[in-house]
């Protein structure tokens, strides 16, 4: 060990291999087992270097985050395969997007150097404070990027995940960091008996929670059955990005949908279709195709689809509820918006240099600020587009009850990779964060029911097309990270704060 951080390169080239590592403890792998190993391996590897300085630690961090966001998020490239002035851009994007991510996690290591770090337990706090606080915050600026977390390692776990009803997606990423710190004890500077107590202790806590989420799981008796008078379909129809590059005639995607969707005039059916399907189309040329849907659809259906629209000479990526003539019933515009897939941020000085957003069209979309209830034969929908399933908090704006959230997405920007299962994982824990029934539709990607629980009741995969029907949803009640939001965050790093002082005061006796 003395030898390799004597070596300047191991030094560096150690911690990117842990972030490697690391990413695969994410979805679609999900062997959170792994954190267990990385992250002791990366405090103790703190430890030994941060009295090199400050800059030294910096590096540490960074080169952790490196590894980890260059393994997990290679999938950016793809979208730029798409037009021929991107493709310069592709190992661009693939170096230059992880090392700045990578910047989040070098600012942990950097600000745990201010600390004396000792082999002790007030490390493994004051580490997961600053990990835990600087992914929030990479959560939040410059449009917030809450995508990966640590968290998310449990994914495929859950009981363990039931917990976040009440604590939400941020707190249980530092419950998370400081479980999968436990295990450094081994090496700290403790008695044999203290580290047995700590290692039982952690080992209890998580089978607590996993048999908690167990039960919960189990027991039906929270939710209430709420069977519908109609049928809601989730179309899911895999069409390819492709085919929007090459200008293919809409009017024959509109009827591969009707095909898909088979509807039946006598029967009472909300059609969802999703995000992307009619890039080439706007809301306000789409009436050239209502013969297509008054021919197929009847006073019975409503349908459900995102497009693009202007209001007011700005462009909208835009859900809308039409009837079968296509007129507007309810629309809502996006709210959080793809930086660079949906507007160009510094677009003045990029324009000089011929680049424009990554979809289809020069114009970067508008967002809006308001997210309305929508209601539908008495059904209230949280409308969601894409990417806004990423983040946690406050997803309804109102304080209006809802039945459902739904989400729409076109995934054919992540090409046959990891990104549709990342994407995808955000929907259970969004689900189960606010109690809610979730239906997905998405174009090249997973779409689903999942029920409050976060169980996924039907599926279909990225690589298939198809339709999903829905006749039930549980009836359930807001959950206390429901009312509370991220505060509760707040309070467990109060909490943690308070907890690393007494903890430094007895060190320091």
């Amino acid at each position: 060990m003395t030898l390799l951080l004597k070596n300047k390169i191991f030094i560096y080239l150690i911690p990117l291999i842990l972030g490697f590592v690391t990413s695969f403890s994410l979805p679609p792998y999900s062997y959170f087992f792994i954190n267990f190993l990385t992250f002791p391996l990366l405090l103790i590897f703190l430890i030994l270097n941060y009295k090199k300085g400050k800059w030294s630690s910096f590096k540490i961090g960074w080169m952790f985050g490196f590894g980890y966001f260059i393994s997990n998020l290679y999938w950016i490239t793809n979208s730029l395969k798409f037009e021929e002035n991107f493709k310069p851009l592709i190992p661009i994007a693939l170096i230059f997007i992880p090392l700045f991510l990578g910047i989040f996690y070098g600012l942990v290591t950097f600000a745990c150097s201010f600390f004396s770090l000792k082999k002790k337990f007030s490390s493994i706090i004051i580490f997961s404070i600053f990990f835990s606080l600087i992914e929030f915050i990479r959560s939040f600026v410059l449009g917030g990027f809450p995508w990966n977390l640590i968290v998310f390692s449990w994914s495929d776990y859950l009981p363990f995940l039931q917990v976040l009803s009440y604590i939400g997606t941020y707190s249980f990423n530092l419950l998370s960091v400081t479980i999968f710190l436990i295990p450094t004890i081994i090496l700290f500077n403790y008695r044999k008996g203290i580290k047995a107590i700590f290692l039982i202790c952690t080992t209890f806590i998580l089978l607590i929670n996993f048999l908690y989420g167990s039960f919960i799981i189990k027991s039906d008796d929270k939710f209430i059955q709420n069977d519908l008078n109609f049928a809601v379909k989730i179309v899911s129809p895999k069409i390819s990005i492709n085919r929007y590059f090459e200008d293919e005639s809409p009017k024959k995607i509109i009827s591969e949908l009707v095909e898909l969707s088979q509807p039946n005039n006598l029967k009472k059916t909300i059609f969802i279709f999703p995000e992307g399907v009619l890039s080439n189309v706007y809301l306000e040329d789409l009436k050239n195709y209502s013969y297509i849907f008054s021919e197929n659809y009847s006073e019975k259906h409503k349908i459900i689809m995102g497009i693009n629209s202007i209001e007011d000479e700005k462009v909208f990526n835009s859900m809308v509820v039409l009837d079968k003539d296509l007129n507007i019933l309810t629309k809502y515009n996006k709210n959080k918006l793809v930086p660079f897939g949906e507007f160009l941020p510094f677009e003045k000085f990029f324009f000089k240099f011929g680049l424009k957003k990554i979809t289809q069209g020069y114009r970067s979309f508008s967002s809006d600020n308001e997210r309305k209830i929508i209601n539908i034969n008495n059904l209230n929908f949280v409308p969601l587009i894409c990417y806004e399933i990423i983040y946690s908090g406050k997803i309804n704006k109102t304080e209006e009850n809802f039945d459902l959230i739904l989400n729409i997405s076109e995934d054919g920007w992540f090409g046959n990779s990891v990104g549709p299962y990342q994407h995808f994982s955000h929907s259970i824990f969004r689900s189960i964060e606010e109690g809610k029934n979730l239906v997905r539709s998405a174009n090249n990607g997973i779409s689903a029911f999942i029920n409050p629980k976060g169980q996924i009741i039907n599926k279909i995969k990225s690589t298939e097309r198809g339709v999903i029907e829905v006749k039930s949803f549980d009836q359930t009640k807001k959950t206390p990270f429901s009312s509370f939001g991220n505060k509760i965050f707040f309070y467990f790093l109060l909490f943690y704060i308070s907890l690393f002082f007494f903890l430094k005061k007895k060190e320091n006796r």
